[in-house]
């Protein structure tokens, strides 16, 4: 098998694309802004993916006619009504091979699920969850607009709520006020959350760490937080897990995202939640960047050696596209 297969992976902030041989040796990589048409429009997903593709083209030296398959991960591509605008979108690139689009999470499971199969879970700005059974059947959610929410944006709101609790006495005492009062440099709780109301103080999804050092400090508010995340995420994953029948199957459930590199309580409270209907689940903390899902996917039609692929395409990746660091402790 020659040629070249390219994948790509958009998001909110960053979009990456990766291309490898067929031996899943990376030889090219490019890297752009913010593609998640969401927030950016078509044309602005166009701008994005074409900026990055040409990156990794040109530095590989490779023609756009020697690319055998593409596979695109969006952020923002929740239903199947918009796979036409999407594909037109794609097609403006001129590439002459197969492209394959799907929403980011599935690309990040095939980064981390050697098997090809199983089940993503996002746990980054926001949260996602989707997975594949073997014949490719799909499971989802359905969005932070229907409730799903227990990403960093969420836990660090939850944590300012029990601050406010704690200063109408609603709550018990915590920490976090005054971590949260340092954060902003407020001059104390009554300005850190006139601040926050009337928005000349701002504590954003960076400022989730804050919440796991509370919480590794013994503060019980703090840890009651991430439990509060973990049993979210796990029911994220456990109403895919039902969707899909895969109560009984052995199968990879691959932790995706910055906040699941935040230390280990959140990822055994997912742990927890998830068990008593996925009990033989191996949980997969992904260290791969998203993207070589992204080129996995571009293979999917043709005969390859998945787990020697897999294994070439992750070493190789991480030399150019490490995975997304935790974010700083504060935002101002």
């Amino acid at each position: 098998m020659n040629g070249y297969f390219l994948g790509v992976d958009v998001g909110a902030t960053k979009t990456h694309a990766l291309l490898a041989e067929a031996s899943g040796t990376v030889v090219g990589f490019g890297e752009a802004g913010p593609g998640n048409p969401f927030h950016v429009g078509h044309d602005g997903l166009l701008r994005a993916i074409a900026s990055a593709v040409e990156q990794a083209l040109q530095s590989a030296r490779v023609s756009k006619a020697e690319v055998r398959g593409a596979g695109f991960g969006i952020a923002g591509f929740n239903w199947p009504s918009e796979h036409p605008a999407l594909s037109r979108t794609v097609q403006a690139l001129g590439l002459p091979a197969p492209a394959y689009i799907v929403n980011d999470a599935i690309i990040g499971l095939l980064a981390g699920a050697k098997a090809g199969w199983g089940i993503g879970l996002v746990a980054g700005t926001h949260c996602n969850c989707r997975g594949w059974d073997q014949q490719r059947r799909e499971g989802r959610v359905v969005g932070f607009k229907m409730g799903e929410a227990a990403g960093a944006k969420a836990l660090v709101q939850q944590a300012i709520y029990a601050v406010a609790r704690q200063y109408t006495r609603r709550g018990p005492e915590t920490g976090l006020t005054a971590a949260f009062i340092s954060a902003v440099r407020a001059r104390g709780v009554d300005d850190l959350l006139e601040g926050l109301t009337s928005g000349c103080y701002t504590l954003t999804a960076s400022s989730a760490p804050l919440v796991f050092a509370e919480a590794e400090r013994g503060d019980p508010v703090a840890g009651n937080l991430i439990r509060w995340a973990g049993r979210e995420l796990g029911s994220l994953a456990t109403g895919v897990v039902r969707q899909l029948g895969l109560e009984a199957a052995a199968f990879d459930l691959v932790l995706i995202g910055s906040l699941f590199r935040a230390g280990p309580r959140l990822i055994h409270a997912v742990e927890e939640a998830v068990r008593p209907d996925a009990p033989h689940a191996r949980l997969v903390r992904l260290k791969a960047p998203p993207v070589v899902g992204g080129v996995l996917l571009a293979m999917e039609q043709t005969a390859f050696e998945r787990d020697r692929v897999h294994e070439a395409l992750v070493s190789g990746s991480l030399a150019f596209a490490a995975p997304e660091p935790a974010p700083p402790s504060s935002h101002r």
